[in-house]
């Protein structure tokens, strides 16, 4: 086996979402054109996505990864908009997508154009967190985009599963339709209900760091296996655990929670990377097979399913949005709502990298042997819908939304929020400390009692110090002056601590003791404030 195409492709990929970061180009957007590019330089091997590669594989760990960013309580409370996104939308975007591909493409059995719909019809995960982090949200709308791309890849397979059985001649039903994905459903949550009290529980009980994070990369690949193979929905059972965990990821051990972040930015930074760059890398095969469709034929086709699907999403949101407003209960509880969430919901339906892996997995031929119909038609029109929501609709939304003029963050108001919580968990933390240290077994000299009551005194002034004035001079607040000067002195540490080990006065395992100290000082001192 060939190791080299992928190491290619990691560490190309990698390099160029690295500097995106430095041009105002959205960095998906940037890997897509340069994989376009580069699809065409001589002897770059042909990267053809394998949907048994792309969905166990690197599904999973994305889902996982996205879930666990998120919260259960927003999404409990976003319940409705996320569930008519990300099941109702699907089902009638691969309705309106195949019909309208049908009476578009002459020839085009019904049937196969139900399949391009549901191929089609789910936003991409990967591509909502993309756009999510880059531009500034409001938290209600973020969390149904987060919640919608979580969950409509589980509507879409069991959609794109029923339309093929039709496709190929295996008598598919509606009523065997709506079956299958009741089962897939029920049993993908039900899978998730299972694992998610066990896997917690041995994350809880792991002694080292090591182990629980090992057993953390592990976990959405198990869940989505075991899902998989009762025939439940893998992505829904990742999604329920991610969840769970991500809730109650406060039971673990610091050390664990630390190194799980780092792990899983690198994760899903490596796997982003180079999703996004598979999609631009598989347009030279796509465009073989074409045929009679090339040309300017094929180009109409793909924008007329393009303008469809930007079309039909609109179509589904306004009413979605607005018609259950008609109860005086539900406007009650969500207050006054503008004509702009909507329609940043609308417009923000980027398909990505599972689109391509489900077209790549229709089959060449359908029973009896004969050709699966228009099959590369259907690969050519997922692929220029994917990179045409890409363009067109990832590179307008950051523009948009700054037009749009969405209420700005409150500072003061989250940091003064900050300050409160503090506040009340230092109040504990004393009388806690109180307690311990009127019991005799606790007794600590004067000045190690006086530190553990400063250590917590700072904690509770640093989040009141950003409220208060800045440095005329620098700028800085009070608590910024502090980490500075702080991070000096442990650099001055660091220095001296290499030059004894450079003299031969410590040896490199002591250096590593004593550098660790450091940095956990330095990580305490320079936590991130949010």
């Amino acid at each position: 086996m060939d190791v080299m195409p992928l190491l290619l492709l990691v560490a190309g990929s990698a390099a160029i979402a690295a500097a995106g970061r430095r041009v105002p180009v959205p960095v998906p957007l940037l890997l897509v054109a340069v994989g376009l590019a580069v699809s065409y330089v001589p002897g770059v091997p042909d990267y053809t996505l394998d949907p048994h590669i792309v969905l166990p594989l690197l599904l999973p760990p994305l889902l996982y990864t996205a879930a666990t960013d998120s919260s259960y309580l927003d999404l409990r409370a976003q319940a409705r908009p996320v569930a008519l996104l990300s099941v109702g939308y699907v089902l009638f975007a691969t309705f309106v997508v195949g019909c309208a591909a049908y009476l578009i493409v002459p020839g085009l059995p019904l049937t196969a154009a139900l399949v391009l719909g549901a191929v089609v019809a789910p936003p991409d995960a990967v591509a909502a967190a993309a756009v999510a982090r880059r531009v500034g949200l409001p938290s209600r709308i973020t969390t149904i985009l987060q919640g919608e791309s979580l969950v409509n890849d589980a509507t879409a397979i069991t959609a794109f599963k029923v339309a093929l059985a039709a496709a190929v001649g295996e008598g598919a039903t509606w009523a065997g339709g709506i079956g299958e994905f009741l089962i897939a459903a029920v049993g993908g949550v039900g899978v998730g209900l299972v694992l998610m009290v066990p896997l917690h529980w041995l994350r809880t009980h792991l002694t080292e760091a090591l182990l629980q994070n090992t057993l953390s990369l592990l976990i959405p690949f198990v869940a989505y296996a075991v899902a998989e193979q009762v025939h439940a929905s893998g992505v829904l059972a990742v999604v329920v655990v991610a969840l769970y965990l991500g809730h109650r990821a406060w039971e673990v051990d610091f050390a664990t929670r630390l190194q799980e972040e780092a792990v899983w930015k690198m994760v899903a930074f490596v796997l982003e990377s180079a999703v996004f760059a598979l999609i631009g890398l598989q347009l030279p095969v796509v465009l073989k097979g074409l045929g009679e469709y090339e040309g300017i034929d094929a180009a109409g086709y793909a924008l007329a399913v393009f303008l469809v699907v930007a079309v039909a999403r609109f179509v589904w949101v306004y009413p979605a949005t607005f018609l259950p407003r008609l109860s005086a209960r539900v406007r009650a509880r969500e207050g006054d709502l503008s004509w702009k969430g909507p329609f940043v919901i609308g417009w923000a339906g980027m398909r990505g990298v599972v689109s391509l892996a489900i077209a790549f997995s229709i089959p060449l031929t359908v029973h009896g042997g004969e050709p699966f119909p228009e099959r590369n038609l259907i690969l050519f029109l997922t692929f220029t819908t994917v990179i045409g929501t890409l363009v067109v609709q990832g590179v307008s939304l950051p523009p948009l939304i700054r037009l749009l003029k969405f209420p700005a963050h409150d500072v003061q108001a989250q940091t003064l929020a900050e300050a409160n919580a503090q506040a009340q968990a230092s109040r504990a933390a004393e009388l806690r400390l109180d307690e311990l240290l009127a019991d005799e077994r606790n007794a600590l000299p004067g000045p190690l009692a006086d530190r553990l009551r400063m250590v917590l005194e700072r904690r509770r002034n640093a989040v009141w110090e950003r409220l208060g004035q800045v440095n005329s001079v620098t700028g800085e607040t009070v608590d910024d002056t502090y980490r500075r000067l702080s991070r000096e002195m442990i650099s001055a540490e660091r220095e001296v601590f290499v030059r004894l080990r450079d003299g031969r006065y410590i040896d490199d395992e002591m250096l590593r003791t004593l550098l660790r100290r450091l940095d956990l000082e330095e990580a305490a001192a320079y936590r991130e404030a949010t």
